[in-house]
Formats: C-alpha cells, sequence, structure tokens
C-alpha cells in the first residue's frame, strides 16, 4: 500500500462534532460561578483537558477504531490549541513551546486521574484535581470536581455514539447530585 498523504482522516468530522461538545461543556457557567475555576485562559485549558480525559477514559475501554478515534480526537484538541495561541497573539517561536507545555500539562493530569476514574475514588480523585487544577489551593471545590467527574465516567460509559461525533454530558449539578446519592 502506497502512503498518501493527501488521505483525510475518516474520523476527523465526528471528532470536530465531540470536540465541540466537549468544549461547550467545559464552558459550563457553574464551573466558573460555583466551582472555583478561574475564568482565564488556563482555567479554560484545564476544563477542556479535564473534559478530554473523561472521554480518553470511555474510548480506552474500547477497540482500536475507538483509539484511533481517540487519536483523532487527541490531534484536534492541540491543534486547537496552537489556533488558540496564535489568536491571542503568541509569536510563531513560542507556540510550538507553549503547545508542549500543555501538552507536558495534559498527559499529567491523564496519569494523575485515570486510576480514579476506572476504581471509582474520589478522595484521589480530589487530591489529584486539587494539584492539577486548583494548585493545592482548594480541596472542597475539588472534592465537588472529583463527584462531578466520577458521575460522567458512570454516564458516558454507556454511550456509544462518541465516534459518530454524538456525546452528551450532564449538567454539573446531575452529575454531582448522582454520585451523592450512591
Amino acid at each position: 500500500m502506497i502512503f498518501n498523504p493527501f488521505r483525510k482522516d475518516p474520523f476527523a468530522d465526528a471528532a470536530l462534532a465531540a470536540y465541540n461538545i466537549i468544549v461547550a461543556q467545559s464552558r459550563h457557567p457553574d464551573f466558573y460561578t460555583d466551582h472555583g475555576i478561574k475564568d482565564s485562559v488556563t482555567g479554560r485549558f484545564d476544563m477542556i483537558a479535564l473534559h478530554m480525559t473523561l472521554v480518553f477514559h470511555r474510548l480506552h475501554k474500547g477497540d482500536e477504531q475507538q483509539r484511533k478515534f481517540a487519536q483523532s480526537l487527541f490531534d484536534l484538541f492541540f491543534k486547537d490549541m496552537d489556533r488558540s495561541l496564535r489568536e491571542m497573539g503568541v509569536g510563531d517561536i513560542t507556540v510550538p513551546k507553549k503547545v508542549k507545555k500543555m501538552g507536558e500539562v495534559f498527559y499529567g493530569l491523564l496519569g494523575a486521574v485515570k486510576d480514579s476514574y476506572e476504581n471509582k475514588d474520589v478522595a484521589t480523585l480530589a487530591d489529584a484535581l486539587n494539584r492539577n487544577i486548583y494548585d493545592g489551593e482548594d480541596t472542597a471545590n475539588a472534592d465537588t470536581l472529583a463527584r462531578y467527574a466520577i458521575g460522567q465516567t458512570d454516564h458516558l460509559a454507556n454511550q456509544d455514539e462518541i465516534m459518530r461525533g454524538s456525546l452528551n454530558f450532564l449538567a454539573p449539578a446531575q452529575s454531582i447530585a448522582n454520585i451523592a446519592s450512591e
């Protein structure tokens, strides 16, 4: 088979649709008004990264096609970060360094939350979120965000249309309430 550099990613459209849903959820006002997330570039990046980890956790359990879709979603995420930095006026020489740093932050968060999602361990997840998102300064909101995330993992576990670009998240209060009632 000859490598075709012009071949389109078969998951591109669905990944874009899913990514737009992830970004919309990460911009839910409750995170910024009720859960201590700073409404800043860093805070918004943290929330997109958190929601990406939730979707990756769901896709990681799937087959090879789901992992390829996850890769398309990942690539789109970092292309968007690159584009956003350029729109904010970050210089061409600095953008790759900043995107690399964002990648390190994302992988750090992904590594910190992975086992907590699997084990539904709110306390360990809250500790990881406090370190990674709240800079160790807000254990109460970190606990609430951990409950939200665990509630979303349960909700996403039953969604089979993600690779078609269709997924939905619970509202923050609903996701938190679902965990509190268990």
